[in-house]
């Protein structure tokens, strides 16, 4: 399934695609408190978040960082480059994940339910 849909790392953490590694996960970190999905589990949240995590995932290792960087400056030059012909009548597809290969799968979220203590137990 193509996802036409273009995701914009940088825009997603907040920051600039000059930014060093450090504020990069700076940025993540303080995006992660506002979100904070162990206390809202909503759906917007949880999608959210999986994108925050993705886009942080991607910009924090330096060789899909530079794949990515790559791909999204070969798609802003297609994207303003004036159309003429077939081109014009459909748009480009556009990248909605960055796929590396040797990258991690997606996890899925962390659900974890109250702790339950026993009384003469030891933890």
């Amino acid at each position: 399934m193509t996802r036409t849909v273009e995701l914009d790392l940088y825009a997603v953490l907040g920051t600039a695609p000059s930014a060093p590694a450090e504020a990069i996960t700076s940025a993540f970190r303080r995006r992660a408190w506002e979100l904070r999905p162990d206390t809202r589990v909503d759906a917007v949240t949880a999608a959210r978040f999986a994108e925050l995590r993705t886009a942080y995932e991607t910009l924090r290792d330096p060789v899909r960082r530079a794949a990515y960087d790559r791909a999204h400056e070969r798609s802003s030059r297609r994207r303003h480059r004036a159309p003429s012909g077939a081109a014009a009548a459909s748009p480009p597809a556009r990248l909605r994940y960055l796929l590396v290969p040797g990258g991690t799968a997606a996890e899925p979220p962390l659900r974890a339910g109250p702790v339950h203590w026993e009384p003469g137990e030891r933890p």
